[in-house]
């Protein structure tokens, strides 16, 4: 049955400003449509542009080397051992085993007696970060900027500026870390040789970016690709910037994700979402506020909050066992347990959820957004890695600690979800899936220039 006008103004009132509607209003397939596009123009959701398509030859560059042990210190590890194509474009461990650990994804396991500490965090994924505006990278926001702007890393001043975009910034920071991709003191590669990274420290970047460089140039496998990557540039000019670019333009051509049921609906076909999808998206740009940081066509703000995750983990720096995310960049107590926003797209193969992976399951982390109080007080750590359970923080100074600088915007807007709405909110979020991310094996080159195993 058709709306009054009188009814119709009313409910897209309520549907704009988040206020409570009746069922049966929602569920109106008649006019559901009309009013969710309502919603997505106030809050200015549109179709997003992707990324200016790449150099064939420096994609074809970048592949080789994402793949490519040759460029970590022990010659055992690559840039996919975290950033699997066919792990949602990380590694489905809640905090990454780097140096020290063999294997892949949720099987990655310490190796024998050999020395290994977590990465203290859970790996993000690299989903549309070639999208123009994506300018910070990493949980706390330490490095990023633009060719306008210039660049900041954890390398200070050492920070290279001939960047194109902070994605290819952030590709040359994970070689440098010790139990990430260099390797510790004492610890040969895989032939028993000498790593000759391993004396240098986490802080000295530019030391540790040549030798990486000289790997690739010094490998007969990488001469041609080189060369057709970088026409007319000789081999003693090429730096840890080349390295970072070609990177950066597969990362860019490979996992931009771009034609999910969402970007369908977005162009105009309203048959591209499900009825019950339509109802999530309601509620998502409505009455469960998550488009408040979860905002734009990336569903990200690229913000920092803080949504009191659990404690759990190894915790990060000097603050260990807490992990105090953007405070220990700025210094600001307020900043204290807020990470950046992330995007929304493909979150469905990102498992587990939040900065140290603290949640096993998609709908529990929407849970604990929803409320985060109760989220908290019946957490179970059961479902980290196995060598973090008993880890959780729950004393009541940390507690205190996550409520006191909490975001406000974690805040439902009238009565609760019940859990037939949260089974729609869990619909949307399926339809920001791009069907093309599900199988991504044809991204693994057959084999690779400097010789070494593409298998761990």
């Amino acid at each position: 049955m058709m709306f009054s006008k009188l009814k119709k103004s009313t409910l897209l009132f309520a549907l704009l400003t988040g206020a409570s509607v009746s069922g049966a209003a929602q569920a109106n397939v008649y006019n559901v449509d009309y009013y969710l596009r309502a919603k997505l123009q106030h809050h200015q959701v549109f179709p997003v542009t992707p990324p200016a398509t790449q150099p064939a030859a420096l994609v074809e560059l970048g592949r080789n080397l994402f793949f490519e042990k040759e460029i970590s210190g022990r010659r055992n590890m690559s840039c996919s051992t975290c950033h699997s194509p066919v792990l949602g474009s990380a590694d489905a461990q809640s905090q990454s085993r780097g140096q020290g650990a063999i294997g892949l994804g949720p099987s990655r396991r310490k190796n024998g007696d050999e020395f290994f500490q977590f990465l203290p965090r859970n790996t993000l994924s690299l989903w549309n970060r070639g999208v123009a505006g994506w300018d910070t990278m990493f949980w706390d926001g330490r490095l990023g900027g633009t060719p306008a702007t210039g660049f900041f890393s954890p390398a200070g001043a050492d920070t290279p500026q001939n960047f194109s975009n902070a994605l290819a910034a952030f590709s040359i920071i994970p070689v440098t870390p010790d139990e990430e991709m260099r390797g510790f003191p004492g610890q040969p590669d895989v032939f028993g040789q000498p790593n000759e990274m391993a004396g240098l420290t986490n802080d000295d970047f530019a030391q540790i970016w040549p030798l990486v460089t000289a790997r690739v140039v010094n490998n007969d496998g990488y001469n041609d690709l080189l060369a057709a990557a970088f026409p007319g540039v000789k081999d003693e000019d090429i730096d840890i910037t080349h390295i970072a670019e070609a990177l950066g333009a597969f990362m860019t051509d490979e996992f931009t994700a771009l034609n999910s049921p969402f970007d369908r609906y977005l162009a105009g076909d309203n048959n591209a979402l499900s009825v019950n999808a339509k109802k999530g998206a309601l509620l998502f740009y409505g009455r469960a506020n998550c488009a408040s940081c979860h905002s734009g066509g990336l569903q990200t703000d690229f913000d920092f909050h803080n949504i009191a995750a659990p404690q759990v983990g190894t915790g990060r720096g000097e603050a260990a066992p807490l992990d105090l995310g953007r405070g220990a960049i700025t210094n600001n107590p307020e900043d204290n347990f807020k990470f950046r926003t992330p995007s929304l797209r493909n979150i469905e193969l990102e498992a587990p959820y939040f900065h140290n992976g603290a949640f096993a399951k998609l709908e529990d982390a929407v849970r604990h957004h929803l409320d985060p109080k109760a989220s908290l007080a019946s957490y179970d750590d059961s479902q980290v890695e196995p060598e973090h359970v008993g880890t959780f923080q729950d004393d009541l100074s940390t507690i205190f600690s996550l409520w006191s600088t909490v975001s406000p915007r974690l805040a439902v807007t009238g009565e609760p979800l019940n859990d037939d709405e949260i089974d729609n909110l869990m619909a949307f979020l399926s339809a920001l899936t791009d069907p093309s991310s599900l199988n991504m094996l044809d991204s693994v080159p057959d084999k690779l220039p400097s010789g070494l195993t593409l298998a761990d």
